[in-house]
């Protein structure tokens, strides 16, 4: 069982997003479990299916998969981000997708199952879940506008204007596969930008 005061700022971000009842905060709060997973360690494997909704409450991660032998970043999540195979969740087919820990990173964990089911009875739950499912739709639809539209170099610059300490922590090569650029494209952007 977890300890309320444990996620204390994590409740605050929920609130933020979707004011919530004494009730449906312990509702979740009773769902909650803590997960520490140690950097370059998987949280969940390809091949797995999701099950769970996962936040980061400390540290950072990513998704990535795997294409022609080399690994692609889909996705970072830092602190009170969402980070799911929503594809797996969604469907109940395993995963293409695997979630890894870029620094020793605690995830706070939410079982899909018991999660919906109260969606029923709770209705400003089940609000709060499609708000954040929502912006997380939108982040990713603006991520695929901008590999689209944009060169890498601005690319680069929304990704660092949008957590520039938080960028320093991530290997050059993730950031790289993120942005759909080499390594060598990557040091020559981040050159020219000192």
């Amino acid at each position: 069982m977890v300890n309320k005061t444990e996620l204390d700022g994590f409740l605050n971000f929920l609130q933020k997003i979707q004011s919530l009842s004494p009730e449906a905060v312990d509702s979740i709060v009773g769902l909650c479990s803590l997960i520490s997973i140690r950097k370059n360690q998987n949280l969940q494997e390809i091949g797995q299916k999701c099950r769970t909704i996962y936040f980061v409450k400390e540290g950072l991660a990513r998704i990535f998969y795997l294409k022609d032998g080399n690994e692609v970043t889909e996705y970072f999540a830092f602190e009170n981000d969402l980070i799911i195979r929503a594809e797996s969740l969604f469907t109940g087919k395993p995963s293409k997708k695997a979630i890894q820990a870029l620094e020793n990173t605690v995830f706070i964990g939410i079982p899909s199952d018991a999660l919906f089911e109260l969606f029923d009875t709770k209705p400003e739950i089940e609000r709060l879940f499609r708000k954040i499912i929502e912006q997380a739709y939108v982040a990713t639809v603006l991520r695929m506008e901008a590999i689209q539209f944009h060169a890498a170099e601005e690319r680069y610059a929304l990704l660092l204007s949008e957590k520039p300490n938080l960028i320093q922590q991530i290997p050059l090569k993730h950031i790289a596969s993120y942005l759909g650029i080499t390594q060598v494209s990557l040091s020559r952007i981040r050159a020219s930008i000192r």
